[in-house]
């Protein structure tokens, strides 16, 4: 596996920061959120650290860091930041990075630019996070199209929380993607929960994903 990964989600909410965990813990690679917006004292990144076992795994700091939890491109605006696209230098790693986005693909960062913008800076392939609700079918087929459009790399579906069949095959079926994980609802998430689906992941052959 020689790209980063990119961890998108079809909204916010949807379980990005425990697939990325997962992704992390399971194939040994570095981990990255470029922007945080809210919960400062627990931030996606003291999440990670905290779930994962793995010892040898870098943690990179964010570059833009928010109070407020609102959209992002928002909460530049009330701090008179700028998030240009430049600002965005990917870390100097000696392995690939898991970089979570905050919130869905077209989240902008600014009047021009969205998140979805960083997977193609950083030459990444992207993994799409969905959650199963009333609804997911269009969110989710929405940011495939999305992502579609910017001939980025999908390498497939995790899909979070109650299992729906229907909803996970249709997506499935007309995205052409495959789905790499369901993470179930767990009572706990802890160590042992990411290291069981670590390693149900790491057993898959997922074409372009493996080290």
């Amino acid at each position: 596996m020689e790209k980063n990964i990119f961890i998108a989600g079809t909204g916010t909410d949807v379980g990005k920061t425990i697939a990325s965990a997962i992704i992390v813990e399971a194939f040994g690679i570095n981990y990255w959120k470029p922007v945080q917006a809210g919960a400062l004292d627990n931030t996606d990144s003291m999440r990670v650290a905290d779930l994962i076992k793995r010892k040898d795994i870098q943690i990179f700091p964010e570059i833009f860091r928010f109070a407020k939890d609102i959209a992002p491109h928002v909460a530049a605006k009330m701090d008179r930041v700028e998030m240009a696209l430049d600002n965005f230098i990917l870390p100097e790693s000696a392995r690939p990075i898991v970089i979570e986005s905050a919130g869905g693909v077209l989240v902008p960062l600014n009047e021009k630019d969205y998140l979805m913008d960083l997977v193609d800076k950083f030459n990444a392939n992207a993994i799409i996070v969905s959650k199963n609700y009333l609804g997911s079918i269009n969110h989710s087929l929405l940011t495939w199209e999305a992502l579609e459009k910017r001939n980025i790399n999908i390498l497939g579906w995790i899909f979070n929380g109650d299992e729906n069949l229907e909803t996970q095959n249709i997506i499935q079926q007309k995205s052409g993607r495959p789905c790499l994980l369901h993470i179930k609802n767990e009572k706990n998430m802890g160590h042992n929960e990411i290291r069981k689906y670590a390693n149900e992941i790491a057993s898959k052959n997922i074409p372009g994903f493996l080290p």
